[in-house]
């Protein structure tokens, strides 16, 4: 067959079959497909859309492309859970261990932070000696031992992905639906999980600003895990701004362990126990999610929770003691700064993508992949919106270690992203919808903006 025969197909509004999608593919990976014509099929794509079988065909074969994990040597349902990215979202560290706690075993792989969102693996790296790599053996037999193993992404894992992805780069093909829902869904199955729990963010700290486009990928992503077998849901949350207090690594380490103590933020605790939830109702191990948060909430209120953390970190060469006194484990920043309130109110919104960048300028962030960061650093905010705020009253603490141009950049990043007026703002719920393989159910009236 011709490429371009299959380019102007997708350009008319055809559907590709199944050995035409894996001519495109396959013919681009091994470099027989140039990359202008890739680009032009990328482009239809954007413009054209994709069908369900199209979309759940291209997921498969770039998630073939590379290395897949056989989790089968683990007993019972294994559950992933991945969110699309934020700020200060520190959930796999509370939901992975507390998930475990309830029985349903977490043998996940995670990223490294780009930009104003954070990476697991770097959050994780903040605690003294925590190995983030271990062989596929070494991660296999922990899951069995204690339930739960979290690990860098494999570098040949999905190789398609990633070649497609630097391509819809530099080509204005990123913000395609059908193509985000591929690259995703592409590493969760190579991951191997049997069932997939999504959250899906949207707002000013979210790639998805729209509920609406929010509810589109979901479902989008929803219909692969259907297509190719693999259990899916999802929940759309608001990432209107920060999720929880904390933006950085090692402090969002500590406020996570404050969530399994049964003390973290209400939102944060609230997405969590939503999340895990779900992932308790597909692992099988409760009815309901009615049922499932109740177990979960006596999982973080009896110490287990918390206590599976612990052996988590142990079993990965970190220092356990960091679930009791993480203060005096984590690295601490040198300097804390304190960003005050212009004038008196009430904090009407906050600009999430403005405070991940501040974190970022004080080293807790990475502008590209080869890029070191401070464990340390980061920003703690004081107010979230809705909160009444004195002129000269502290909004957040920027915390770092370097000095100069960076902090006065993070502080006015800081400031500039917090509006304050005088009436309550109207406050956007934490979660917004559910999407299931039945249908989306919205959850507040905002879901249809």
């Amino acid at each position: 067959m011709r490429t371009v025969d299959l380019i102007r197909k997708k350009r008319n509004g055809g559907e590709l079959t199944a050995a035409e999608l894996t001519h495109l593919v396959e013919g681009y990976c091994n470099g027989d497909i140039p990359d202008y014509q890739a680009a032009a099929w990328a482009m239809a794509v954007y413009f054209q859309g994709q069908t369900p079988e199209e979309t759940a065909i291209l997921t498969e074969l770039m998630a073939r492309s590379g290395d897949q994990l056989d989790l089968s040597s683990i007993p019972g349902l294994k559950v992933d859970k991945h969110s699309t990215g934020g700020v200060g979202d520190k959930t796999t560290l509370i939901i992975a261990p507390l998930v475990a706690a309830a029985g349903v075993p977490v043998a996940k792989m995670s990223g490294r932070g780009l930009g104003h969102t954070g990476g697991t693996i770097d959050k994780l790296e903040s605690i003294p000696g925590f190995k983030t790599e271990l062989d596929r053996e070494a991660f296999l037999a922990q899951v069995r031992q204690i339930g739960l193993a979290v690990i860098g992404q494999s570098g040949n894992m999905t190789p398609a992905d990633k070649q497609l992805y630097a391509l819809r780069d530099v080509t204005a093909t990123v913000d395609s639906i059908p193509l985000i829902a591929s690259s995703i869904m592409s590493k969760k199955i190579a991951a191997g999980a049997d069932r997939i729990v999504l959250d899906v963010k949207v707002g000013s700290g979210a790639f998805m600003k729209t509920v609406a486009a929010a509810e589109e990928l979901a479902e989008a992503m929803v219909a692969i895990g259907k297509q190719v077998g693999r259990s899916t849901s999802a929940l759309i949350s608001d990432m209107d701004q920060p999720l929880g207090y904390a933006i950085g690594n090692a402090l969002e380490v500590e406020e996570a362990i404050s969530t399994l103590r049964g003390e973290g933020p209400e939102d944060l605790t609230a997405l969590c126990l939503e999340l895990g939830a779900q992932m308790v109702v597909l692992g099988g191990k409760a009815d309901t999610l009615a049922v499932g948060r109740a177990l979960l909430e006596g999982l973080l209120h009896d110490g287990q929770a918390l206590g599976k953390f612990r052996d988590f970190v142990a079993a990965q060469g970190g220092d356990p003691g960091v679930a009791d006194t993480p203060a005096a484990i984590l690295p601490q920043a040198a300097s804390r700064t304190e960003v005050r309130a212009a004038a008196a109110g009430i904090i009407q919104s906050i600009d999430a993508e403005q405070l991940g960048a501040a974190a970022m300028r004080l080293g807790a962030g990475r502008a590209t992949k080869d890029d070191a960061i401070d464990p340390a650093a980061g920003v703690v905010m004081v107010k979230k919106v809705g909160d009444a705020v004195a002129a000269g009253e502290p909004l957040a603490v920027l915390c770092h270690n370097s000095t100069g141009s960076a902090v006065a950049e993070a502080a006015e990043l800081v400031s500039t992203s917090y509006r304050i007026g005088i009436e309550p703002p109207e406050m956007r719920p934490l979660l917004l919808s559910v999407v299931t393989s039945e249908g989306t159910r919205r959850l507040a009236k905002e879901a249809g903006k």
